[in-house]
């Protein structure tokens, strides 16, 4: 299959992207690298079914141009998280929710859109009850409102799958440390020691390399799969509060403390339980543990590491 990734040389962009090479799929990947080089799509290069274009996904123009060399698109570009998202609200606006519309607008119904959404669109959930795929949307944040109102577009057409990604962690060519559990790990094994807000909210946590092959599943399951729509994405054994994140690294870092303030806020306000198991239902589960990604990134931070923070 012919395949254009947005955002190709991110976090997930650069596991998911040399997978798709290696399962012989054409690759087309775009990427505007504001956030460094192309370096982590460096080992891609090789591959004759790899395009590599520098351009913007918000470009009506290069969208055009891409869109008919193409079966099926993965659009990962994004401004992730909510800091990044606040920091800077155009940016969140018009990469989140305007190029998803825009790729809507150009694609064919013919082809195939896989979106990468997220679960804090679930806001607060009820303390009782997991989070489905038909519980009420109530996004917190410009970034959970930009990934809700753009996946309402993707998933009225006929063709499209939206994963509403749990947390994403683990090991990456073009590494983030904003994420929790990477941030946290980084912490715990550089400075000992974190202030805790709102320990008590709880998430759930999914292996980057999970994540792309949440991906790989569709496209090698499509019959049956596309049109059940929408689905939560995660590790249904890492349905954590913060405080039993913290525990869990100490499990692999003895010396790590950590203090719970009770005047700070988070300005990451989710807390739910979500359930996974209408994906895990179509034959997919994951393959990376959360203990298996703590203990990967204390292998990456032992070394000399460049910090990125989207």
């Amino acid at each position: 299959m012919r395949i254009l990734v947005t955002g190709a040389a991110g976090y997930l962009g650069s596991i998911l992207t040399p997978l798709l090479l290696r399962r012989g799929h054409t690759v087309i990947a775009l990427d505007n690298f504001r956030t460094g080089t192309a370096t982590s799509l460096a080992a891609c290069c090789s591959y004759d079914k790899f395009t590599l274009v520098r351009g913007d996904a918000r470009d009506s123009r290069t969208m055009a141009t891409l869109l008919p060399k193409v079966d099926a698109i993965i659009p990962l570009a994004a401004i992730v998280g909510v800091p990044a998202c606040d920091h800077d609200n155009l940016a969140a606006t018009t990469t989140n929710l305007q190029a998803i519309q825009l790729l809507c607008e150009k694609s064919s119904q013919e082809q195939l859109i896989l979106y990468p959404c997220t679960n804090s669109g679930y806001g607060i959930g009820e303390e009782t009850k997991e989070c489905t795929e038909l519980s009420p949307l109530q996004p917190l944040s410009i970034y959970g409102r930009s990934k809700v109102f753009a996946e309402q577009g993707v998933i009225n057409r006929r063709n499209s799958t939206s994963f509403r990604f749990a947390t994403l962690f683990g090991a990456s060519p073009r590494m983030r440390l904003d994420l929790l559990v990477n941030d946290f790990t980084y912490r715990a094994l550089r400075d000992k020691a974190l202030t805790l807000f709102e320990g008590g909210f709880r998430r759930n946590y999914l292996h980057v390399r999970d994540a792309a092959a949440a991906f790989m599943h569709v496209l090698d399951h499509p019959t049956g799969v596309v049109s059940q729509k929408v689905f939560n994405v995660g590790l249904s054994s890492a349905n954590l509060t913060k405080r039993q994140l913290c525990e869990k690294i100490r499990t692999y870092i003895p010396d790590f403390t950590w203090a719970e303030s009770e005047t700070g806020t988070d300005p990451d306000k989710r807390d739910y339980t979500v359930s996974n198991a209408k994906f895990e239902a179509t034959g997919w589960l994951p393959q990376y543990t959360l203990d298996e990604g703590i203990q990967e990134l204390i292998k990456l931070y032992q070394a000399p590491f460049e910090s990125y923070r989207n």
